[in-house]
């Protein structure tokens, strides 16, 4: 991997420790822990701060778990703690509104980050339009890219940029990509608009960093990551470790190294209760391209059922599952479970 620049280029690092971190403990995050992390993340540096429930504005429900707090609550909280970083925000059409995007901003978000399938560009029109009416950066992103070849994604992020996306990119939502994967992709994708690209990775298969690297070194300028990886799953790219390595390898990031490290280490102490880990079953998820946020239903269908979580994440991978299908776990922890009869 030859990444090395004698120019320092600038990437950006996008940290979605209090959006995406929220999956990690059921989305109960409270107003302490959102002000304790956003004011360190604020001092280190970290140029965009992203908070909300884990899947985004609007997503607090029964179906996927309810929040401790309101979205307007959560903004606001981090929105005081921000002196110098940009807060973001995340929506995914059909969880939220426009009603949730113009409170966001009223609250004082400055990026909006909308997601779609990755083949469903086109559900984020009315959206993007919104947010840029609102007069905020407005980004998109495509979920379980894995589930597309590069051409195709290529293809979708040419159209989130004419339909007015600021950055365009892809989630590694499952943690299943090797870095050519990566690689294949985001240089597909860099070659066909004209906007910077974004990359997430999750740490399911141990590659989040690298894969990271193989993003940059493909031509994207916004990575995600999070303190300690805290996310969904087994944890997303770590960002105190990727600050380090991007600056070893010669990348400014306007992140201070000292800085963040002791924003990580509040975030251990007050977000979670052990930093995430692969483990079996997170692992597993990886192998089968299955959605990292996952893992806690997975886990308690497969006990409820009496059947092996193992072969319960391979049979969603064979369906093909995507987040927001939470309700197909049981019914294919019922099938399992009636084929052994």
């Amino acid at each position: 991997m030859d990444i090395i620049s004698p120019q320092r280029p600038r990437i950006l690092l996008h940290d979605p420790t209090l959006r995406d971190g929220n999956h990690a403990v059921a989305h109960q995050l409270d107003a302490d822990q959102l002000r304790a992390y956003a004011t360190a993340a604020n001092a280190a540096g970290v140029p965009v701060v992203e908070v909300g429930h884990g899947n985004g504005l609007g997503a607090s429900s029964l179906q996927i778990g309810r929040a401790k707090l309101p979205d307007a609550l959560m903004l606001t909280t981090v929105r005081e703690a921000l002196t110098d970083s940009k807060m973001g925000v995340f929506m995914a059409p059909g969880w939220g509104t426009s009603n949730d995007l113009a409170t966001a901003v009223q609250r004082g978000a400055d990026v909006i980050r909308i997601a779609a399938h990755c083949t469903e560009a086109d559900v984020t029109e009315r959206h993007l339009g919104v947010a840029r009416d609102l007069g905020v950066e407005a980004q998109a992103v495509l979920l379980m890219s894995h589930m597309a070849s590069p051409a195709r994604l290529a293809e979708q992020c040419a159209l989130l940029e004419t339909l007015g996306a600021q950055s365009v990119g892809i989630m590694d939502s499952a943690g299943h990509y090797l870095p050519a994967d990566v690689r294949d992709r985001i240089r597909a994708i860099a070659e066909a608009v004209s906007v910077p690209v974004i990359f997430r990775g999750h740490n399911n298969l141990g590659l989040a960093v690298a894969n990271s690297l193989a993003a940059v070194d493909a031509g994207a300028s916004v990575i995600d990551a999070t303190a300690r990886g805290f996310g969904a799953g087994a944890s997303n790219t770590q960002l105190e470790v990727l600050v380090a390595v991007l600056d070893r390898y010669g990348f400014d990031t306007g992140i201070g190294l000292r800085q963040i490290l002791a924003a990580a280490d509040i975030a251990q102490d007050r977000l979670m209760k052990a930093p995430p880990h692969i483990d079996s079953i997170s692992l597993v998820s990886g192998l089968a391209g299955v959605f990292s946020g996952f893992k806690k239903p997975v886990l308690e269908a497969a006990l409820r059922q009496g059947v092996d979580p193992v072969e319960l994440f391979l049979a969603l991978g064979e369906r093909q599952v995507v987040a927001g299908q939470e309700d197909l776990i049981g019914d294919v922890a019922r099938s399992l479970k009636a084929a052994v009869r």
